[in-house]
């Protein structure tokens, strides 16, 4: 991975921070191969992969969305992937890139990219599933045009804690809270899972903004996947033992000053929901984990 950094030499305050976030888009040098690591599960001819396996789009129409999932499951690892989302007027469509496991008691770490009308920013919706519960969304703008060009979403999943990340920058901490008895996900392999489809039932200003379908077909694009996680194999993980995950491979991406600096800075001036300050949801009180800090 090659960072592209600038300088923010003899700036201050917001100013510093914004150059901050400027300057950290991360490009990533590696590249996987979409024909060996994913397969197109729905949609008929909607999804497809081009450009030598560098490439894949997704389309959605009034008939069908699409969709794809990771040949592989994972358990534990960083997760990278350069989406560039679908332009103009994207009302009602969802893009959903998300890790999951199967079943009634699956976990699952969402990002998803909720559509507006032109010149309205997208919503980046964020959520973990513990158990088959979620209910714990956070929601942001983007400091940039996602439809623009391709931008790095990332997860980093270890034992400790789950970091959602975009472009390199830290946009949410998820702790792992099992000693005050909240659940965290650290059994259950998950795949890799995106998927365009229609939800303007809700997607856009709480579903009054409908999809307008003469726009028809919406398309967004994928590259640059990487998985730097350990593989699920049925019985067990490539990644020896779960100390060696705690104390190997991803301790470089431990949030440092600037990275604590970063998440603040996101989470004071782009955060739009969170689901730990929402009292009239949670009248009796919000969530255990919510009373522990970061």
């Amino acid at each position: 991975m090659k960072r592209k950094m600038g300088s923010c030499s003899g700036v201050v305050s917001m100013a510093f921070m914004a150059c901050l976030a400027m300057n950290s888009l991360v490009f990533v040098a590696y590249g996987g191969d979409f024909y060996q690591d994913f397969d197109l599960t729905w949609g008929d001819k909607r999804g497809r992969i081009f450009n030598g396996g560098k490439l894949l789009s997704l389309s959605l129409d009034k008939v069908s969305g699409s969709g794809f999932q990771s040949k592989k499951e994972y358990l534990f690892g960083r997760i990278d992937m350069q989406l560039k989302l679908v332009a103009g007027n994207s009302a009602g469509t969802v893009t959903a890139y998300y890790l999951s496991s199967q079943g009634p008691t699956h976990d699952e770490i969402d990002f998803e990219f909720l559509g507006n009308l032109s010149g309205d920013p997208y919503i980046l919706h964020t959520n973990v599933f513990t158990q088959g519960k979620g209910n714990r969304e956070q929601q942001f703008y983007l400091w940039f045009d996602p439809t623009r060009n391709f931008h790095t979403y990332s997860i980093i999943w270890k034992p400790q804690h789950i970091i959602f990340l975009v472009d390199n920058i830290p946009i949410r901490v998820f702790k792992n809270t099992e000693a005050i008895g909240v659940p965290f996900p650290k059994s259950q392999p998950m795949r890799i899972y995106s998927s365009l489809w229609n939800a303007d039932d809700w997607a856009t200003r709480g579903g009054l903004v409908k999809t307008d379908w003469t726009k028809a077909p919406f398309t967004s694009y994928y590259r640059n996947f990487n998985a730097n996680a350990c593989v699920w194999s049925g019985t067990s993980s490539s990644c020896a033992t779960t100390n060696s995950v705690s104390n190997g491979a991803w301790d470089t991406n431990e949030l440092d000053a600037p990275g604590r600096r970063r998440l603040r800075w996101v989470q004071k001036y782009f955060m739009i929901y969170n689901y730990c300050t929402d009292l009239k949801r949670f009248p009796q009180g919000v969530p255990a984990e919510c009373q522990r800090r970061f």
